[in-house]
């Protein structure tokens, strides 16, 4: 698909706007972009592979929003993103790979559990205020949690962002606004290594993928202006909100 007609450029440009916003302050932003794709014929292969051009994009703006405010946490950088990278590589080498069919069961089951965790126990996801946070190599779990994270975000994506949250802030207990600031970091190391697999195997329509990449950006950009301003309670509710969507999303997708 190397042709867009203007109309879908501008559903495409749109879509990637909110899309940048909902992915930046929670997740799931590519249950809107990857139908979208697959309305105008895409195969779902090639949708899936297509949205990570936008997704890098988006996750390069916005991280570059929150380095530049001072709000990325550095500490542990390399306890972090090793684990997830390494999920991220052979969660998009499957994906490459497996049947297509494979991937709604994966979002949809993903979702319901992230809904169900926020309604059942919502501070394991949510840290109280003043709440220490721990490294990796100190902390059970941590690791495996990021590189499931990782999987599942080469693997899928839609929705990585509420795995991702769940996973920095659950087991690391990082406040909201520095769990989306690492959140976005770990998007870009996974969605690399994703990306690249992609490409490779030619399965990147390049002309919407960059399209969706232009709105996506814009939409971080402003999303990191909300986050830093906004009290936490506030992107509280967006994230339990996003995450019912996300669920509505799916078993309608």
């Amino acid at each position: 698909m190397d042709e867009v007609s203007l109309g879908f450029g501008l559903l495409l440009l749109v879509l990637g706007l909110v899309a940048g916003v909902i992915n930046t302050l929670a997740g799931g932003g590519s249950n809107l972009t990857i139908p979208a794709l697959m309305i105008s014929g895409m195969p779902p292969d090639i949708a899936n592979a297509t949205n990570r051009v936008g997704v890098m994009m988006q996750s390069l703006a916005g991280l570059k929003g929150f380095h530049d405010n001072d709000k990325l946490p550095t500490g542990d950088l390399k306890g972090i993103l090793v684990p997830t990278v390494l999920g991220g590589l052979v969660g998009g080498a499957v994906a490459s790979f497996a049947p297509v069919s494979l991937l709604k069961p994966a979002l949809l089951l993903t979702m319901l559990g992230m809904a169900a965790l926020m309604l059942i126990k919502p501070s394991v996801v949510m840290p109280e205020p003043g709440t220490p946070t721990r490294r990796v190599s100190e902390t059970r779990g941590a690791a495996l949690a990021l590189f499931a994270a990782g999987f599942y975000g080469g693997f899928v994506q839609a929705g990585v962002g509420f795995v991702l949250i769940a996973a920095l802030a659950g087991t690391l207990r990082y406040d909201i606004v520095s769990t989306n600031a690492l959140k976005i970091l770990c998007t870009v190391g996974f969605t690399v290594v994703a990306l690249a697999i992609f490409i490779y195997n030619g399965q990147i329509a390049w002309v919407p993928g960059l399209i969706l990449a232009l709105g996506s950006s814009a939409g971080a950009w402003l999303a990191v202006k909300i986050s830093i301003k906004v009290e936490p309670r506030t992107l509280k509710w967006f994230l339990f909100v996003m995450t019912l969507v996300a669920v509505v999303a799916a078993m309608l997708s």
